[in-house]
């Protein structure tokens, strides 16, 4: 290795040792408000703006400057030139990604980005080195002496935090649900498994009047939620039964449970679309990683996904062949992919 590959090296070495610095910047930025300072604005903003919409001492400015050098140079914000009393100043701008961090904004992924920050998932995966030498189910066991899911439930605060995260994460999929009508035609009923409020029910029944959506989930899940003509809610366990119709759907389920969870919760499925003779579908909502043609970014944004699954959870982000072992061990005989999601895809799964 000669001396330019060493210096490369160590470059690559310290961009993932500090990418935390990076993530903590980003952290800084929603807890600020500094994407809502600059929508508020009107227009691109400068640094001078910028701190007093911030209410921020301006002994830090400097301090600003470089938050936003580095937010800039990450893609989070853009800069252009203004005109202030017949001055041109640097002026910083809205990128895409930073839109999406807007809090008033339909969707928004501000509230997934704060939750992600939380103790919960920065200890666990601190305590993953630690973890493969112990006997804990997973590294939040090891930080913290119980599951993800106790952890939950213990704590009100991230339970809050952590659900309006899922929702907002949704809501991304929820944009393009209407371009998925030709999926559902045909169909008479579906069951929407671990749907929650029926968000993407209420989508798909607006283009879909005849469809009859049954939105299964936990019964202090939907407990008080009302019945429409064509949505409905039942309180069950996924595990244990799951109600007849032509399809079921599980959006963004799957990931979060092992294998041999997922091939009961399938085998479930396959049960509830093979009734009184008739054979449905199964559409399933999730990453597919390392599919053809994938970016690099996507592709390690679906690996980093996949490690937090193993931090907190039982459940990981499967490649095709991993997705099709499940699909024939669950005795279903063929599927299909297709990828309308960005980082996820949706899979259509048949008896």
């Amino acid at each position: 290795m000669d001396v330019e590959e060493l210096f490369q090296a160590q470059a690559h070495l310290y961009k993932y040792t500090y990418s935390f610095v990076a993530s903590m910047c980003l952290k800084s930025a929603v807890n600020l408000g500094i994407p809502d300072a600059i929508f508020k604005n009107g227009q691109p903003i400068t640094l001078s703006e910028l701190v007093l919409a911030l209410q921020i001492q301006p002994t830090k400015s400097g301090h600003v400057y470089r938050l936003m050098r580095l937010l800039v140079h990450a893609g989070f914000f853009a800069t252009t030139k203004v005109v202030k009393d017949d001055k041109e100043e640097l002026g910083y701008d809205l990128t895409p990604s930073s839109r999406l961090l807007l809090k008033d904004n339909v969707p928004t992924l501000s509230p997934f980005v704060r939750a992600m920050f939380h103790p919960a998932l920065v200890h666990s995966s601190e305590s993953l080195p630690e973890w493969f030498h112990r006997n804990e189910t997973t590294p939040c066991d090891t930080a913290f002496g119980m599951s993800f899911w106790e952890y939950l439930s213990q704590n009100q605060e991230f339970n809050g935090l952590f659900n309006e995260a899922m929702v907002s994460d949704s809501g991304m999929v929820n944009l393009v649900m209407k371009n998925c009508k030709s999926v559902f035609e045909g169909l008479n009923s579906l069951v929407d498994v671990g749907g929650g409020k029926g968000g993407v029910g209420r989508i798909v029944c607006e283009s879909l009047p005849n469809l009859q959506w049954t939105v299964l989930d936990l019964p202090h899940v939907v407990e008080n939620l009302p019945d429409s003509t064509n949505l409905k809610f039942v309180g069950g366990d996924m595990f244990q039964s799951i109600p007849s119709a032509d399809a079921v759907l599980l959006k963004l389920v799957l990931h979060a449970y092992s294998d041999e969870e997922c091939i009961k919760v399938l085998k479930k499925c396959k049960e509830a679309v093979s009734k009184k003779g008739k054979t449905g579908k199964v559409i399933i909502i999730d990453i597919v990683v390392g599919q053809r043609n994938e970016n690099h970014e996507l592709t390690e944004a679906k690996l980093f996904f996949d490690m937090i699954m193993m931090v907190v959870v039982t459940g990981r982000e499967r490649e095709e062949k991993e997705w099709e072992k499940l699909f024939l061990e669950a005795g279903f005989s063929h599927y299909k992919i297709t990828n309308i999601f960005g980082m996820r895809s949706l899979i259509e799964v048949y008896p």
